[in-house]
C-alpha cells in the first residue's frame, strides 16, 4: 500500500527526483483538484448510502405495519427519523474509503518500484520504532494541549464524540475495528499517500505538510457542526493539524505508508482505552 524512495530520510522523494522542484502553483492546483474529487466522491457515496438506508428502513417499517400508507411522505419522514450511530459510522467509512481509493487508483497509483521500496522500508526495525514513538508522542501532545486548554476554561467537544460514545456503549468491537483498523488505513492513504505524497514527489514536502495537515484538520472538525466556540474549534484544528503533520513527517522519514498507519492506529487505540477508563 505504500510508496516511497530508497533512502528513508527527509528530503527523499518517491522515484527519480525531479531536476528542479515543480512550481508551487502547479502542485497546489493538482492538490486542489484532488480535494475536489475527494469531496465529490465522499458526498456521492454518502448520499447513495443514505438512500440505501432510507429504503431499507422504509421496507422494515412497512413490513412491521408502522406505516399505514407509504405514499404519505410526511408520515414516512417522521417514522424514519435520522440514521443511528452505527449507520452514520458505516456511511462515513464508505464515503471516506471511496474517496481515498478513487484518488489513489485514478490520480496517484503506486508503481512496482515504489512498492518494492515500501517493502524494504517496512522491513527495517527502525521504521516500527519511529511508528511507536510518533504514535505515543501524538497522543501525549494532544492530551497536553487539551489539559492546558481546560486550565484556560476551554473544553471543546469533537463533532464525532457523541457517535464514539454511543458506539462504544453498544458496539465496542465495531468501534475498535473502525477506529484502530479502518480509519487509519483510509485516512493515511488519502491524506498522506495521495495529498502529501503529491507535494513530496514534486519536491515541495514542507508545503505538502502544511496543506495536507490543514485538510486533515478541516475534515475532522468542520466549523458549525459541533457547536464549539471559535477558540475551541481552533484548539481542535491545532490538535488535528499537528497529528497530520506528525504522520506526514513519519511517512517522509521512514519511506513506507505502513508507518503512519501504525502510528495512527496506536494513537487511536490509546485514546479509546483512556476514554473508556475515563
Amino acid at each position: 500500500m505504500s510508496e516511497w524512495p530508497g533512502e528513508a530520510r527527509p528530503g527523499a522523494v518517491p522515484g527519480p527526483p525531479p531536476l528542479l522542484p515543480v512550481r508551487a502553483g502547479v502542485v497546489v492546483g493538482q492538490f486542489l483538484l484532488d480535494v475536489v474529487v475527494a469531496f465529490t466522491a465522499l458526498m456521492a457515496v454518502s448520499m447513495l448510502a443514505s438512500m440505501a438506508w432510507a429504503v431499507a428502513q422504509t421496507l422494515r417499517l412497512v413490513q412491521a405495519g408502522a406505516i399505514a400508507d407509504p405514499a404519505d411522505t410526511e408520515a414516512l419522514v417522521r417514522a424514519l427519523g435520522q440514521p443511528g450511530p452505527l449507520a452514520q459510522i458505516v456511511m462515513a467509512v464508505l464515503g471516506m474509503s471511496a474517496a481515498a481509493l478513487l484518488l489513489y487508483f485514478w490520480r496517484r497509483r503506486a508503481g512496482p518500484a515504489e512498492r518494492v521500496r515500501s517493502r524494504v522500508a517496512a522491513a527495517r526495525p527502525s521504521t516500527w520504532g519511529w511508528s511507536v514513538l510518533v504514535g505515543l508522542a501524538v497522543f501525549a501532545a494532544s492530551s497536553l494541549i487539551g489539559w492546558l486548554m481546560q486550565r484556560a476554561g476551554v473544553e471543546p467537544v469533537p463533532s464525532n464524540m457523541a457517535l464514539v460514545d454511543e458506539a462504544g456503549k453498544r458496539w465496542p468491537v465495531f468501534l475498535f475495528v473502525f477506529a484502530v483498523v479502518l480509519a487509519p488505513a483510509y485516512e493515511e492513504l488519502l491524506f498522506r499517500r495521495v495529498l502529501f505524497g503529491r507535494f513530496l514527489a514534486a519536491g515541495r514536502p514542507w508545503l505538502g505538510v502544511v496543506l495536507s495537515s490543514a485538510a486533515f484538520a478541516l475534515v475532522h472538525e468542520v466549523p458549525g457542526l459541533s457547536g464549539n466556540p471559535p477558540l475551541a474549534v481552533l484548539q481542535l484544528w491545532l490538535v488535528y493539524a499537528g497529528m497530520g503533520a506528525a504522520f506526514a513527517w513519519l511517512y517522509w522519514r521512514t519511506g513506507t505508508l505502513w508507518a503512519p498507519i501504525a502510528a495512527h492506529a496506536l494513537n487511536n487505540a490509546v485514546a479509546l482505552a483512556v476514554h473508556g477508563l475515563g
